[in-house]
């Protein structure tokens, strides 16, 4: 093997974010690296690549023990790293770009002849006619994509790992990157690929391992692995006949209360292809799929984070304008994100703080809301959903992180939306805060407020929706309704391939 890792284990204050982990590539392998959001992909490659310092285990490249202690240790022994978000300078030329840190030289000064000349040498073989002396800024995603791959190989050359490097690339850059990857196999690297598009990792890949929190679920030939067996190993599920839970929101006739809200047409190239949803009041619906299968570009779309760039949305008034964060809370809305500590709370302010922020931007800053007030809505809320905290004046940032996901729901209920939306609501927060949230989604929908719910845990989806939503490449693919909504069905539907029939509804 040209890299052999070994009981990998690396742990953060809290969490065990990778635990005995092993892993093989081979000289002239593409090796899928799969894993859904917090199953120790990115740990692993930092890792690798020397940008964190392991706790334990064991790293052979060429059969020799290696310890990167920086990037460029890393790339020294030959192991480089290209990330979806290319890391060179757009302001800089190509050839600037492929030499950087290395440029040729004469009487003392970068020889720019002899710099263009290395640059076109560096890039025969990818397939680029390309004038090196361009700024790299002026070309397409998917050729600055392919300058960094040339650049990482010639630092490197043993080892390239490509994370996520068709996030941003349409149909026909991916081919081209492929063709790349593939000229980079046959004369003998290992290729680490990092992706969440299944199909790529099937029409590319030799091998693939999974991760899930944290350990290695499984290595396999991907040529003999089918697609449902390996959303099984990502999501944790073995397939079963259970009977799913009941509750008064996973009735069918959730679906003829009345009408709230209805998207038709709704979407954006590159986030979500156009789809079709009626919420209706009071009901909890469910979206599922894969990490990068449009779930959260959906929530976006909806809250206004990015416009839709086709389609409408309408209530029972007429038009509803989304175009904007703004317009969507003066509609109703809310929308509690995936990542809480990044874009949800605001570390250095108070609790109280923190809660009436919504309510304020809806108001509008020059209409502020009383201390008094806040104090009053922080009380109730602290009282209502039990957050811990000593006072209302207490730092959100000092609390636990489902304390601190409770006091982003508070923000949103002080606003009293009609529709909200809540991304991946309880991840990374303890048993209990777990059990409580999901409790007050079942409580804040007896009034009428209808919610989106986001969740990688299908059991959750099961447990709380009426009607679940599944997308899969970045679209609205089926719909599943009341007894209809298992983890067979999910898991069916994630997986089914382009061209096979998935579970019919309004989004399929």
């Amino acid at each position: 093997m040209l890299l052999t890792i070994r009981g990998l284990s690396k742990g953060f204050p809290g969490t065990k974010a990778l635990d005995g982990v092993d892993f093989d590539l081979a000289a002239g392998e593409v090796h899928a690296l799969l894993g859904e959001n917090g199953a120790g992909k990115s740990t692993l490659i930092k890792c690798l690549t020397g940008a964190y310092r392991r706790d334990g285990g064991e790293i052979t490249l060429d059969g020799q023990p290696i310890s990167p202690g920086s990037t460029s240790e890393a790339q020294d022994l030959g192991i480089g790293t290209v990330y979806q978000e290319v890391n060179l300078l757009p302001n800089l030329t190509v050839a600037q770009n492929l030499t950087f840190g290395r440029e040729p030289r004469r009487f003392g000064m970068v020889d720019g002849r002899a710099q263009r000349a290395e640059a076109r040498r560096m890039l025969e073989g990818y397939g680029l006619d390309i004038d090196v002396g361009r700024d790299l800024g002026t070309y397409s995603v998917a050729v600055r994509q392919i300058v960094a791959i040339a650049r990482a190989v010639a630092l490197s050359g043993k080892v390239l790992i490509l994370d996520e490097p068709t996030a941003s690339l349409d149909a026909a850059e991916t081919a081209m990157l492929f063709d790349v990857v593939r000229g980079l196999r046959d004369r003998g690297l290992g290729i680490v690929f990092v992706s969440h598009f299944l199909d790529q990792v099937f029409d590319l890949t030799d091998r693939l391992t999974v991760l899930r929190n944290g350990r290695k679920v499984a290595t396999e030939v991907t040529a003999e692995l089918d697609r449902l067996r390996l959303i099984e190993h990502m999501l944790g599920h073995e397939l079963e006949a259970a009977e799913r839970a009941e509750h008064a929101l996973t009735d069918p006739q959730a679906t003829t209360r009345p009408e709230l809200l209805r998207f038709a047409g709704f979407g954006r190239p590159g986030h979500v292809a156009p789809f079709d949803l009626t919420v209706h009041e009071g009901e909890v619906i469910g979206l599922a799929g894969l990490l990068g299968s449009g779930r959260t570009e959906t929530a976006e779309l909806m809250f206004g984070a990015h416009a839709a760039q086709s389609g409408t949305a309408r209530d029972a008034r007429g038009d509803v304008p989304l175009a904007t964060p703004r317009e969507a809370i003066a509609a109703g809305f809310g929308f509690a994100p995936e990542d809480r500590k990044t874009d949800g709370i605001v570390a250095d302010l108070s609790v109280r703080e923190n809660i009436a922020l919504a309510l304020q931007a809806r108001r509008g800053w020059a209409r502020p809301i009383p201390r008094a007030e806040q104090a009053r809505l922080a009380e109730e809320y602290i009282r209502r959903l039990d957050i811990r905290t000593s006072d209302a004046d207490k730092a959100v940032g000092d609390l636990s992180g489902g304390n601190q996901q409770k006091v982003v729901l508070a923000r949103w209920l002080a606003m009293n939306p009609r529709f909200l939306i809540l991304d991946e609501p309880t991840r990374g927060i303890d048993v209990g805060a777990h059990a409580e949230i999901l409790r007050l989604i079942h409580e804040i929908t007896e009034g009428g407020m209808a919610i989106l719910v986001i969740s990688s845990e299908l059991d959750e989806l099961i447990a709380v929706a009426g009607r679940v939503i599944v997308l899969r490449d970045r679209a609205h693919v089926a719909q599943l309704i009341g007894a209809e909504i298992t983890t067979d069905r999910i898991v069916q539907a994630i997986a089914a391939s382009h061209g096979t029939d998935a579970p019919e509804g309004e989004a399929a």
